[in-house]
């Protein structure tokens, strides 16, 4: 997704690129069923996905909109609400299936006469030795450009070829995930109930449907998958406190493992990282994609600055720019979920009675949770011009100037 993004930023401002890429999304999923993975997309990724012409596209396959968010302590009374409504804004975000911005961004992509899709095609070996970068790709294709961008994902085989070092953990869970069918309305509200084994969330999906994402304890998931359904649903109708109902039917499910990884700098001299190449996130927050997007969206600046100024576009000068703007903001957004993580996945006493506490003064705090609110939305700070509102996107319309590779 985010690679994609980046790919339609740059093609759109009349760079001439290619995209690598191992497998084109399936155009032919059920539009029935809910896809196992999905995000929460905030407004400024909104911004950014309908800036560059792809939302509405989207909104035509299935996005989700939430409305208000509810969460609460397995291990006291303590509990936060959130509405949109109180912040004058129709939704707090969006919970979409990976696969409708993938194809939505895909399509974009093909309707794109400067962009070359080398798909299907893996990447090789990476040549640094030249005087600009290279790839050699498995089909034994040779790529030279200015700058080579790795949006390969948490495993980026192109961020090892770069030498570029990681640091990180593992969290000891495992995210067990999958499509329910609740007795009760969802109401467009998000729910996460936090346990000390993990946060259970429960995501709300146009038709009745919610998105879980239970995290919990590795030997806790392996068990949970080996249930049948009608156990499953008796586990998770316990685990939420009953807050939907009973839990008519569940999908397909999977788990993925919950691990911190963070790239001990996100440049080389010709190549740059990002999304999950670059940092990987803790999903209580739902904020991995939304940092990964931005990203995108400051590095697509960035590139275009500098070929206005005529400045190289792989120079580390150059990218250093964007290495500035993003690692900072990044590690803080990393730091803070790993600190909730630890704060709430736990049953120490005195610990609990002091989040519980710290929740209900947040929930009666209005002014101050509002701010949290709209900045965790991406509608303050210091933000890419992608990622502000423009009328039927205006503020990223195709540019006229030479092309650069």
């Amino acid at each position: 997704m985010v690679g994609s993004a980046l790919a339609c930023a740059l093609a759109q401002q009349d760079f001439k690129l290619a995209l690598v890429e191992r497998s084109a999304p399936d155009a032919d999923w059920s539009r029935e069923q809910v896809d196992l993975r999905v995000s929460a997309l905030t407004r400024a990724s909104q911004y950014i996905l309908e800036n560059l012409g792809v939302w509405q596209r989207m909104a035509q396959m299935r996005v989700s909109p939430y409305r208000g968010m509810f969460v609460w302590d397995a291990a006291g009374n303590g509990s936060i609400r959130f509405e949109a409504a109180d912040i004058g804004e129709p939704d707090l975000g969006h919970i979409v299936e990976n696969r409708v911005t993938q194809l939505a961004l895909w399509e974009c992509l093909r309707q794109l006469g400067n962009i070359h899709l080398l798909c299907p095609d893996t990447l090789d070996r990476l040549d640094l030795s030249g005087e600009r970068p290279a790839l050699i790709l498995a089909s034994g294709r040779r790529i030279e450009a200015q700058l080579i961008v790795a949006a390969d994902g948490a495993n980026s085989r192109l961020r090892a070829l770069a030498g570029i070092p990681f640091t990180g953990w593992s969290y000891d869970q495992r995210a067990v995930v999958a499509a329910v069918r609740p007795e009760r309305a969802h109401g467009e509200v998000a729910r996460q109930r936090f346990m000390p084994t993990g946060p259970l969330a429960f995501l709300p999906i146009a038709g009745g449907e919610c998105s879980i994402v239970w995290s919990t304890l590795p030997d806790q998931a392996d068990y949970l998958l080996g249930l049948d359904e009608d156990a499953f649903c008796r586990e998770l109708e316990l685990a939420s406190e009953f807050c939907l109902g009973r839990i008519l039917r569940v999908g397909t499910r999977t788990s993925f493992p919950l691990q911190r990884r963070h790239a001990q700098w996100y440049v080389a001299d010709g190549v740059a990282l990002i999304g999950d190449a670059a940092h990987g996130i803790h999903p209580l927050a739902g904020q991995g994609v939304n940092l990964g997007f931005l990203d995108a969206a400051v590095l697509a600046e960035v590139v275009q600055d500098a070929r206005a100024q005529r400045r190289p576009l792989g120079s580390h000068a150059t990218l250093r720019r964007y290495e500035r703007a993003r690692r900072g903001a990044n590690m803080e957004m990393l730091t803070l979920m790993d600190l909730f993580k630890r704060i709430f996945s736990n049953d120490n006493p005195p610990l609990c009675l002091l989040r519980n506490l710290g929740l209900n003064l947040t929930d009666a705090a209005g002014p101050f949770k509002r701010m949290l609110v709209r900045r965790a939305m991406g509608l303050t700070g210091e933000l890419p011009e992608l990622a502000r509102y423009h009328p039927g996107g205006a503020g990223w319309k195709r540019q006229p100037g030479r092309a650069s590779t």
